[in-house]
């Protein structure tokens, strides 16, 4: 089986909140592919938390601080100026499909800037396919380093918020011209098909992210249960303050209970401050950023993990507690229920109803029995479906098959109409 050599890129690599990203490269080097990863900015140092992410990052190649030096630039764009009609569609590319406004068009002309710099690099290199994850503005960076250099390129689509706004970051012209698009759920595939052209619907495949299934050791039911688990972005969209008024409102009768959160983000400050508020202060532990060994570890000694988010792909943190054996409560949206099955793998509720959340918290933690269960269910459902291992030999499957396939029509696609 042909074995192309792979570029991979996205705004940031790697990231902490991302690990899923870096399994992927793993696997896909595991199979044999040479995977040079590419990445727009450079990461913060919250985000190297263990030597994985900082072998990760010093290997990886950072585009913006490339285009800074002006003969790295200049000597990159007068490369490709030597294919006229190429770099001229290429750069009409980048102005057909940037959003409305005045910024929009610089930021566009800004991402083909960052676009040269990085298809001279790949060229040199002997990159034969480029591939994206997260497909906004990296994504825009990756379509034109294609238009200039001919370099075939796909995308792994994940959502919510980029089906916000689709218009904006031209998702479909961008699945037009790439060779396939990896889908992370069945979800994602029909959103993405809402906007994608039919003709693109054929190269849309699921592919879903996963975890090493051996790395988690499986948590043994305690009964009564005591400790919660929440990993994540300390963002709005994940729901966190129904969680903390869960915690107070179960803390009466479960003297014992305490919530680890693990993860970072701009609302760290005001749920620390919540929680102090609600008189639970002294239960809840905001751990920050762990690495992988850390999350591993905490599974192992939880007993749910409890994500109340309002908007997800399909969170790889649900799919790391199934591998332990962990039972989990978290809400019904997007493609979350491809994962998680309510009353079997864990409990699914309505995104917002804090009663309902704090009702499958209490049941489950009253029943260790159950938990048993639905943890031995979960660990059977991601060994079948989401082994990490597994979803990079079927990614490197459609690397294979797409090789040296036509590179879809050039042209860029009229602007679409926005939807009623």
């Amino acid at each position: 089986m042909t074995r192309p050599r792979l570029a991979y890129l996205t705004g940031e690599y790697p990231r902490a909140s991302d690990t899923f990203i870096q399994r992927e490269v793993a696997g896909l080097r595991a199979v044999g592919h040479d995977v040079l990863t590419c990445s727009v900015r450079r990461t913060g140092p919250e985000h190297l938390v263990g030597p994985e992410q900082r072998a990760e990052q010093s290997a990886t190649f950072h585009v913006l601080e490339a285009a800074r030096r002006p003969a790295t630039l200049l000597a990159a764009h007068l490369r490709w100026m030597r294919a006229p009609r190429r770099y001229l569609a290429a750069l009409g590319l980048a102005w057909q499909t940037a959003p409305t406004g005045l910024r929009g068009r610089l930021y566009n002309l800004i991402y083909f800037a960052e676009a040269a710099v990085l298809a001279a690099h790949l060229s040199d290199r002997g990159v034969s396919h480029l591939h994206n994850h997260i497909a906004k503005s990296s994504c825009t960076v990756a379509m034109l380093a294609s238009a200039l250099s001919g370099l075939p390129y796909s995308f792994t689509i994940h959502g919510p918020d980029i089906f916000f706004a689709p218009e904006h970051w031209r998702i479909d012209e961008k699945a037009r011209r790439a060779r396939f698009v990896s889908c992370i759920s069945d979800f994602a595939r029909s959103q993405l098909m809402c906007f994608a052209p039919t003709e693109t619907w054929p190269r849309l495949h699921v592919i879903h992210c996963g975890v090493d299934p051996d790395r988690y050791a499986a948590r043994q039911a305690t009964a009564p249960g005591t400790r919660l688990l929440f990993v994540g972005r300390l963002a709005g969209v994940k729901g966190v303050p129904l969680l903390l008024d869960a915690v107070a409102a179960l803390a009466p009768a479960h003297p014992e209970l305490a919530l680890d959160l693990i993860g970072d983000g701009p609302e760290r400050a005001a749920l620390e401050a919540r929680a102090r508020d609600l008189g639970i202060a002294a239960r809840c532990r905001f751990l920050g950023y762990q690495g992988q060994d850390e999350v591993a570890r905490a599974l192992g000694e939880t007993d749910l993990l409890v994500l109340p988010s309002f908007a997800e792909g399909v969170p790889v943190v649900l799919m790391e507690a199934l591998a332990a054996a962990v039972p989990v409560v978290t809400t019904r949206i997007a493609g979350v229920p491809e994962l998680v099955e309510d009353g079997v793998h864990g409990r699914l509720v309505p995104p917002g109803d804090g009663t309902a959340l704090t009702a499958a918290i209490d049941a489950l933690l009253q029943d260790p029995e159950v938990r048993a269960r639905l943890g031995a269910a979960g660990q059977a459902k991601v060994r079948a479906g989401y082994d990490a291992g597994i979803e990079a030999r079927r990614l490197a499957t459609l690397f294979a098959a797409y090789a040296g396939g036509p590179t879809p029509a050039a042209p860029p696609a009229k602007r679409p109409e926005p939807t009623a």
